[in-house]
């Protein structure tokens, strides 16, 4: 994705034994993740390995004795980005041990390796022993380097992310990397092959949230769609569906994304026919012209996205679509642009993410013809983005008068807040009796927003009971 998300992990008490250091007895480490979920994902797994070492996690902000930075490198901007946050640190204590991970420092090993005062640097292999590096470091003040040649891994890489502590829905990763290779992305050189979790491993990991009480898990992955086809014997998607579907205290299943090239028919019978998938499918179209979805090497054509969207509604008409665009990619002539405009108004996606198109050095795009201006682009964006919020204006109106089944993720005053399986935010007034987060709960949907719908919890309804006659 062409943007950059930054988030703390939030600070909690270390573990009794671990490393003496400071005034506290335990050394303090905190992190700061660019990029997508995938990146979060792998950042909470970075963050238990060094809990079970006895580290105490704090804000990226407080002074620490070790920082790490997930890196991103999606972007030109986001690489400088990177750079930047890595160099906050190093001048925030010049004492602590700095790590520079993930897909920036796999794309570009040398660029960050020359950083003065980089410590470890771990590209997206090799994780799990990122705490021993840093004890390295501790005991013999030299940096580490490694950065694997990722090509050559084709084992999933398991790091640990269970600690969900303050959420109402878990993200379980069963995938990493990407066979694609289309034009406009380097993710392939910073994320390798596809590689997928054991089935028996997602298994565990998802009974093991449903003992916890978490209702909802997100299945995520660099290439969801890929997902199986490197096991011996392969495991499709839909069969992990199917298994988890089983898994009792589990309620709804949710895929990150999936390409509509992907989407064969024991996918869509799982995904259409499994009660427990939500009705939300976030599917990228990049763009809604042929002649540029050549040249960006997508597989798909605008009429196989089309029929498939087709397809999907016919057997779920409240089917809720998201997908992503790219506007000013290499070629985009305004015909072109005015062809995507149209498609995404006919197709009446839920949500359009919307992304100027950003040059990265080493992918084929950067060679084509046919630049577009900046400035341009971001008219065109502008354009897509206001699309974008008449569309989901639209689809919230239709849910006005109804009632749907809402996953709590914020309880208090005066207005408790939470999403549908559609995807969709709803802000709604508690009933009479008490509602905690995780808890799910019908709501009669009163009024639509453009940041999602407004409603309130009928008179007698209560967490538990059967979805009321009006919820589609």
């Amino acid at each position: 994705m062409a943007y950059t998300l930054q988030r703390e992990i939030e600070t909690r008490d270390a573990s009794p034994g671990g490393p003496e250091r400071g005034p506290e007895g335990v050394r303090r480490v905190a992190f700061t993740t660019l990029g997508c979920k995938v990146n979060f994902h792998d950042t909470e797994g970075v963050a238990s390995l060094f809990r079970r070492r006895g580290y105490q996690v704090v804000d990226f902000d407080e002074t620490a004795d070790v920082y790490v930075i997930n890196t991103c490198s999606v972007t030109d901007q986001a690489a400088k980005k990177s750079r930047q946050v890595i160099r906050r640190a190093i001048s925030r204590n010049p004492r602590a041990v700095v790590v520079a991970m993930g897909c920036y420092v796999q794309y570009a090993p040398d660029e960050v390796s020359a950083i003065p005062g980089v410590d470890v640097v771990v590209g997206s292999h090799r994780r799990a022993e990122l705490v021993d590096m840093v004890e390295e470091v501790f005991r013999t003040r030299r940096p580490v380097r490694a950065v694997e040649k990722i090509f050559k891994v084709r084992e999933f890489e398991e790091l640990p992310a269970l600690d969900f502590e303050g959420r109402t829905r878990a993200v379980v990763k069963i995938q990493d990397g990407c066979n694609e290779f289309c034009s406009f992305c380097q993710i392939p050189w910073a994320r390798g092959r596809s590689r997928s979790r054991r089935p028996e491993r997602v298994e565990e990991l998802v009974w093991r949230l449903a003992e916890q009480g978490f209702k909802e898990v997100v299945l995520t992955g660099v290439h969801l769609g890929d997902y199986g086809d490197d096991l011996d014997p392969p495991v499709s998607l839909a069969r992990i569906l199917q298994r988890i579907h089983e898994i009792p205290g589990i309620e709804r299943i949710r895929l990150s994304s999936i390409y509509p090239n992907e989407i064969d028919d024991q996918l869509f019978e799982a995904v259409t026919g499994l009660p427990k998938i939500c009705r939300h499918l976030h599917i990228p179209a990049q763009s809604g012209d042929d002649d540029i979805l050549l040249l960006m090497r997508r597989r798909h054509s605008v009429d196989q996205f089309r029929r498939m969207v087709e397809r999907l509604r016919r057997a779920q008409p409240e089917m809720a679509i998201t997908t992503d665009v790219i506007v000013g990619f290499p070629g985009e002539t305004e015909e072109r642009f005015a062809n995507t405009y149209a498609f995404c108004r006919e197709m009446e996606f839920s949500k359009i993410h919307v992304f100027p198109y950003s040059a990265r050095s080493g992918t084929a795009a950067v060679r084509l013809p046919g630049h577009v201006d900046k400035e341009e682009k971001h008219r065109r964006a502008r354009r897509l983005i206001a699309l974008s919020d008449e569309l989901a204006y639209a689809y919230h109106r239709r849910m006005v008068g109804r009632r749907w089944r809402v996953l709590v993720e914020r309880s208090g005053e005066p207005l408790l807040r939470g999403l549908t399986d559609t995807y969709v935010r709803v802000h709604f007034e508690p009933g009479r009796a008490p509602v905690r987060e995780g808890d799910l709960v019908d709501v009669e949907v009163e009024r639509a927003g453009h940041d999602g719908v407004y409603g309130r919890v009928p008179a007698g309804t209560r967490e538990g009971v059967p979805p009321g006659p009006g919820e589609v």
